[in-house]
């Protein structure tokens, strides 16, 4: 319920809320455009919100990304990525619910959040945030963990996407080479 006194649907399932994230990571969307990505992703009938109501929209859209909470968080390294990570948490997350949870129709995001939260210390996702963490903050790895980083650096780094300047500096390489 918007300051409006309207209720104004969203797109609750899993997979909207996941596109929304990808849309707001973009290292070249300024906060007014980020704003704008979950208006038009998160709430159904984003074109009769009225532009005054934009930011109770906008904070209420991110207090149900936080998953009812409207603390913000502290930052700290950043130790995962929805896109990047995908393929290594839903594994975790499938065993958690108990089934494959990309067959599901519909998967409201907090029961999806929820099954996040639970994901245990046994699994390859929460290796790799590990010794994520483990290299954010300077501390040594093991010799296990060493061994498992050279093996999987790829997985283990996390990209840092590229902003339109740097796309645009690598092409100009390229082409003077082509």
């Amino acid at each position: 319920l918007l300051n409006d006194g309207k209720e104004h649907p969203i797109r609750w399932d899993f997979r909207s809320v996941l596109d929304l994230f990808e849309a707001m990571n973009d290292p070249n969307a300024s906060d007014r455009e980020r704003g704008y990505y979950l208006l038009v992703i998160l709430y159904e009938d984003y074109e009769e919100i009225p532009e005054e109501l934009w930011e109770d929209a906008v904070d209420k859209g991110l207090w149900f990304l936080n998953g009812g909470d409207a603390a913000v968080q502290e930052k700290g390294p950043r130790l995962m990525d929805w896109k990047q990570d995908f393929p290594i948490i839903i594994p975790s997350i499938n065993r958690v619910a108990g089934t494959e949870v990309r067959l599901m129709k519909d998967l409201h995001w907090w029961t999806f959040l929820g099954y996040y939260m639970e994901i245990g210390g046994d699994c390859t996702f929460a290796q790799v945030v590990h010794i994520r963490d483990k290299l954010a903050r300077g501390k040594r790895l093991d010799k296990q963990e060493r061994d498992y980083y050279v093996k999987n650096r790829k997985m283990i780094d996390l990209e840092k996407p590229m902003t339109e300047d740097e796309e645009a500096f690598i092409k100009s390489i390229v082409k003077k080479r082509g």
